[in-house]
Parts: C-alpha cells; structure tokens; sequence
C-alpha cells in the first residue's frame, strides 16, 4: 500500500511539473485566439456555434481546419468558452473580456501587450539576469529600460497605451457604480500617468463639476482633446505634479522603485491642499498578502503580476505594511484601504 501511494504521488508530482512546463500553451494559445477572432465569431454569430460554423468564419487557411478543434478543447478548458452537449460553443465571462468590439469592457488590447515578443523576451534571460547587474530582465534583454523602449517603438507604445486604457476601462465601470462618493466632494482632479485619459474623461462625465487634469509625458498626451471640464497637460510627475484639490494614481507606484515612489508621492504632497482642505491622493495598486483576498485565481494574479513588474522594472507589487512606509517616508500622516476592486486596492492618503 505505501509502495502504491508513493508511486501516485510521484506521478502526480510529474504530472504537476508537465503543467507549470507547459503553462506557456494556456497563454500562446489564448493569444492565437484572440488574433483569429475567436470570441468575435462567436459573438456575431449571435447564438451557440457549431465547429463547422465557426470554422468556415475563421481566417484560416483550410489545411488547418481539421486542427481547430484541438485549440477550441484547451480554450473551453481553461474557461474562456463553454461547450454544450450538442457540441455547440458560447463564451463564458472571461470569453467575453476578449471582443475587439466591446468599447466598455474588454481584456484584449492587455493580453496582446503582455504577449507582446518584446515582453515574453526578458522572461527568457531571467537567470542571465540573476548573474549580471543589469536594472532589470527587460534590459538584459533589449539593452534599454521598458520605457526608453517604449519610446522607441511607437507600435508597442500605443499597445501599452491601449492595454491601459483597456484595463482603465473596466476599472473606472467599478468606481462610477461603486466608489462615486470618493470623488464627489472634489473640487479638482489630475490623474498622473493618466495615459489617454480612459479613466479621467468617464469621472469628469460622471461629475461635471469636477475639473480633471490628465498629467503625462508630452507624446503620451499629444493630440489628445479635452472637454469643458477635462484637460490634458504634459510634464514628468518626477519634476512637479500641477496644483489640485486630489491626485489619481492609478497603476503607478508599482512600476518605480521605492526611492522613485517616495519622490512621486512627495511631489504628488506639494500638489494638493491640506486634509482639513479635502486635499488627499487617490492610489489605485495590488495589496500583496492581504487578508481581504483569499480565493486562489486572485492571489495568483497577484502573485504573477509582482514577478511582471520584476521583470520589466526591477519594482514590485506591495504588502500594506510597504505602502504605508511610501506614504510615511513622503511626509504623508494617514490613509485607508478600500477594498472595492477585486486584486487591486482604493487606497486614499491624506496629508
């Protein structure tokens, strides 16, 4: 009987090594998905699609049809399509995250940018980078840092620039319905690093009183047109952040180093009014280890967003407790913790 188990373990032990060596195939072939247009067939469709339905709407080369099936099984097996017993397919929630058209939510445009080539790169020389004492995997592999690479290549510029406001997208659904109250008492906005201004346009529509700012980089925001009470301004948040009643940071603090972060923050300080003014600063981020998020595919998010931001900008995701020394070392005295938006945190910090 030991003799038995010891074998069962040891083959479940080789089956789980199998599954973390090729856990690249769940995210090369949801990729593949997404640039045949998978979900939007089905989609279009209008109704619960047969293979032979789908696959005569498919870009494919008619060679391959006979091989479809078998990306459509991994698909269904990890969650992004249902099949009925009639062998017909509908997309599940998470399928549905992945529609080219779907202007409100969709994951799309941040998948493409995270599998973008120039992204899965740096994965490749993480124990080069171990060895050497390069800033980061990323520039190990390209010999620049992300953003000065960025900078250099408009076409994975203006992927990072959508994956941001893709994900802006579905954010700010969750602060209209859910966080109104934290902004309704503001006078004046600047989201930093605001991108295109997903975020800012949808808070400035949903509270016309309110003037927005979005602070970025000049050929971030070049050409972008505000609105009566939106404007776009350029400058670098490292330099001096424009005066206001509240500041936005959203997806910002985990990208720098804590020496950046306090910089950031402590101009973010110099920006805005004293609590007693309403003046506070709005951070959007990962809370690792929180004991408000305790289900599996949470924590794993989290988990692989933190080795992301390693390997890209030799930053990380951080605990409350890492937080709170950010906001104590910029001079900051209080903050609280929303927990309203699933992996992520609501932090709001007052001076």
């Amino acid at each position: 009987m030991a003799t038995s188990e010891n074998s069962t373990k040891l083959l479940r032990a080789q089956a789980h090594i199998w599954n973390q060596t090729f856990i690249f195939k769940n995210s090369a072939s949801l990729k593949c998905a997404i640039q045949l247009g998978i979900p939007d067939v089905i989609q279009k469709h209008g109704k619960p699609i047969t293979l032979s339905d789908l696959i005569s709407a498919l870009p494919i080369n008619p060679s391959k049809a006979l091989y479809i099936d078998r990306l459509m099984r991994i698909l269904v097996n990890n969650g992004f399509l249902a099949q009925e017993k009639e062998g017909y397919y509908t997309l599940t929630s998470a399928g549905r995250l992945l529609l080219k058209d779907d202007e409100t939510l969709s994951a799309r445009e941040f998948v493409l940018m995270v599998l973008d080539p120039a992204l899965v790169k740096p994965w490749s020389v993480l124990t080069e980078w171990f060895k050497n004492d390069d800033r980061s995997p990323f520039d190990t592999a390209h010999g620049k840092s992300f953003w000065e690479y960025m900078a250099d290549d408009p076409k994975l510029g203006k992927l990072f620039n959508d994956a941001m406001a893709s994900d802006s997208q579905l954010i700010t659904k969750v602060l209209i319905t859910e966080c109104r109250y934290v902004f309704e008492e503001l006078t004046s906005l600047v989201d930093v690093g605001g991108g295109t201004g997903t975020v800012a346009r949808s808070i400035a529509k949903m509270l016309p009183h309110l003037n927005c700012i979005v602070f970025d980089l000049p050929h971030v925001v070049a050409n972008q047109e505000g609105t009566e009470n939106l404007d776009f301004v350029a400058g670098d948040m490292f330099e001096k952040v424009p005066p206001t009643n509240a500041i936005l940071l959203k997806w910002i603090l985990h990208d720098w180093s804590d020496e950046d972060c306090v910089k950031i923050l402590k101009n973010c300080k110099k920006a805005i009014p004293g609590r007693d003014k309403g003046g506070k600063v709005i951070v959007i981020d990962m809370v690792m280890d929180s004991q408000l998020i305790k289900d599996d595919e949470s924590v794993e998010a989290q988990i692989c967003f933190d080795m992301e931001m390693l390997v890209l900008f030799r930053s990380k995701e951080r605990t409350e407790k890492e937080l709170a020394t950010l906001f104590w070392d910029a001079g900051f005295s209080r903050y609280k913790v929303l927990p309203v938006l699933g992996t992520r945190g609501l932090i709001e910090v007052y001076p």
